[in-house]
């Protein structure tokens, strides 16, 4: 009968927070974290009627951080992988339609965010020509083209002083989560793939079809050595999800800055803070779909911090790094190696986490 109670008066607070403006997972959110609010990073991507891909960076930009694998030959612009044979390469269409809202991907590959050196996608190369990138090559040049982007490094350049390039702190993937009841409704499945793109208007021989194969493909990612992992396509999954990892004392933590900017210089400054070690950590990455999917996995010996910056233009921001320090299970093909010139097993290994990157740590 407390059950009953409970889900009658849960259904009224959403049917009252809908009729004044509220989205039925704040409600949801707030039924689990009553006393914690909830981050701007997850309140930006709640669901909408419409979906809006014009801030999503190119499928080749994906996250790197979180595929340990070493299994990069067949991504990137430059390589036809197994996944184009299968789905083939076309250009992407304008917009298209599905029952729940209206999509475009055009900007994901219109050449808006011109690959500049900075943003250029060299991290799946292996052909060994990266000797002039990487964390420990800056040029004595002040802008942003003579200043390596921050990719891996090691522990000890963790520190207040340090500058650091960092183009996936200013920019933003808003995609919006599916709601509940819509993601539980669509395939989530690479077996599925032709169902999956049916609903969402989508020919199996497209550029957009390549994207969210991939992105299933990497979810159904066998979990290596010491890693959780587990994939949430609607908010509800993700807190459901992680709770069942960690616990229900959990805090979710994201990366923030005091305004919009540009330029991706920033100073290491004083205050740096251990946010949690090892099992306590679920590091969430967002990956790209016509709604938001997150890939949350957490790594044995992983400590995650908070890093104040302070920008070029007087930007200041706490971002999420990480430190991983045992590298061990790594495939000694990994492009960590090859920038920081070391071997599996060996040497901690710390990059910073994309803006969009939501990371959970536990309280107890």
């Amino acid at each position: 009968m407390a059950f009953q109670f409970l889900f009658v008066f849960t259904l009224l607070n959403i049917v009252f927070a809908e009729s004044n403006g509220v989205v039925p997972e704040e409600v949801y959110w707030e039924s689990v974290f009553p006393n914690n609010p909830m981050p701007k990073g997850l309140k930006d991507i709640l669901p909408t009627g419409k979906y809006d891909f014009s801030v999503s960076l190119p499928d080749e930009f994906d996250d790197w951080s979180e595929d340990f694998s070493g299994n990069h030959e067949n991504k990137g612009p430059h390589n036809e992988s197994k996944a184009n044979s299968i789905l083939g390469h076309a250009n992407p269409s304008k917009e298209f339609s599905a029952p729940t809202g209206k999509f475009d991907w055009s900007s994901l590959n219109s050449g808006n965010l011109a690959k500049t050196d900075e943003f250029d996608d060299w991290s799946e190369d292996f052909s060994g020509n990266h000797e002039n990138k990487g964390p420990h090559n800056e040029s004595k040049g002040k802008g942003v083209a003579s200043i390596d982007e921050t990719i891996f490094f090691f522990q000890k350049d963790l520190r207040s002083g340090k500058l650091v390039n960092l183009p996936n702190l200013v920019t933003r993937d808003k995609t919006p989560f599916l709601q509940d009841r819509v993601a539980k409704s669509i395939p989530f499945s690479s077996d599925k793939l032709s169902e999956i793109l049916n609903y969402f208007s989508l020919k199996p021989q497209t550029w957009e079809a390549n994207i969210m194969y991939k992105t299933i493909k990497g979810c159904e990612r066998v979990a290596m050595k010491g890693e959780q992992k587990f994939c949430a396509t609607s908010l509800e999954s993700f807190i459901d999800s992680s709770i069942s990892e960690l616990g229900k004392q959990i805090q979710l933590l994201s990366s923030e800055l005091s305004k919009e900017t540009k330029n991706p210089l920033f100073t290491i400054t004083r205050g740096m803070q251990n946010m949690g070690d090892n099992e306590l950590v679920l590091v969430c990455h967002k990956k790209k779909y016509p709604g938001a999917v997150f890939s949350c996995h957490s790594i044995n010996r992983t400590t995650l911090y908070k890093v104040p910056l302070v920008g070029k233009d007087g930007t200041k921001a706490n971002a999420l790094a990480v430190c991983h320090k045992d590298t061990s299970a790594w495939n000694p093909k990994h492009m960590a190696f090859r920038i920081l010139k070391t071997k599996p097993g060996t040497d901690p290994v710390c990059h910073f986490l994309f803006r969009d990157t939501l990371v959970w740590i536990s309280n107890k």
